[in-house]
């Protein structure tokens, strides 16, 4: 059997043509006007240095202001919050994203309430995730991680994909819980299952796709799977051997996208596009 590597990079660099233009139609018309994007770190997750350290280097190569705010694990709720709010007024501010997981004695859902919805690029504020949850996504800053994997799908099981039925594994706030009602809103039939769904194989059998999104290296085995089956790697995990995915590599299926090098790429470009689309909308312009 021949299986497709789906790799990110070549739809990345689409979106990353789209990103340049309105950045350099802006320096064309705004003499001096850069973008500015703060990465917000309250962990000592090494996972999450891994997306600001990709982050940095892709805003240093599009031309757009990039700023750690590094609060350290350490951190109290209060002082993450009050961060939040003083990027979330000042005007040279267009973008903040809080890499997530936080150190453990942080509430995720209580800091995200603090970031002002038109500068969530990472859309993950309660008032973005509630416009894609009623079907409103045009109006919403999309999350970039399940945006790009509804991308990948449509690139092996093509752009319509009423009726098709996809299994997300990872009930995450960044991922699956998103990306499910993305899905939804498109005609997918989703399963929506997670790390200790029993019998996985049988759930998993009659999917067109699967998406793995839990952050447990080698979660997804080969005997779990179909040849049928796309399988989305979503998941990062640091080992002492380089970045992994939450799949074992190499699965007898019909398309699986690596990692690193399938989600990863095209989520950069996604957030970057989202910078974009934020500063539009903190303008008043009307945005598509």
């Amino acid at each position: 059997m021949t299986k497709a590597q789906l790799f990110g990079k070549p739809l990345a660099d689409g979106v990353t043509r789209g990103v340049r233009a309105a950045l350099t139609a802006w320096a064309a018309t705004e003499p001096g006007f850069q973008p500015h994007l703060v990465s917000v770190l309250a962990s000592d997750d090494e996972a999450s240095r891994v997306y600001v350290h990709s982050k940095a280097r892709q805003a240093e190569r599009l031309g757009v202001r990039f700023t750690v705010h590094d609060l350290g694990a350490k951190t109290t709720q209060d002082r993450l919050e009050t961060s939040l709010q003083e990027l979330s007024r000042q005007t040279d501010v267009h973008g903040v994203v809080l890499e997530l997981p936080l150190a453990p004695d942080l509430d995720a859902d209580a800091a995200l309430r603090h970031i002002a919805p038109c500068k969530d690029v990472e859309g993950l504020t309660p008032a973005n995730l509630a416009l894609i949850a009623a079907g409103r996504e045009a109006e919403a800053l999309l999350p970039p991680t399940p945006r790009s994997v509804r991308f990948l799908l449509r690139e092996v099981l093509g752009d319509d994909l009423r009726g098709r039925r996809v299994a997300v594994i990872g009930p995450g706030r960044t991922v699956g819980r998103p990306l499910t009602f993305m899905l939804n809103n498109r005609g997918v039939t989703v399963t929506l299952c997670n790390e200790y769904t029993r019998d996985l194989r049988d759930v998993l059998a009659p999917q067109d796709a699967v998406v793995v999104a839990v952050g447990h290296a080698g979660l997804l085995r080969p005997e779990q799977v179909q040849p049928h089956h796309v399988v989305i790697d979503a998941g990062i995990n640091v080992t002492p051997g380089g970045v992994v995915g939450d799949a074992v590599p190499d699965l007898p299926v019909r398309a699986q996208t690596p990692v690193p090098g399938g989600v990863g790429p095209l989520t950069s470009a996604l957030m970057y596009q989202n910078l974009v689309r934020a500063v539009k909308l903190q303008r008043g312009e009307r945005v598509e």
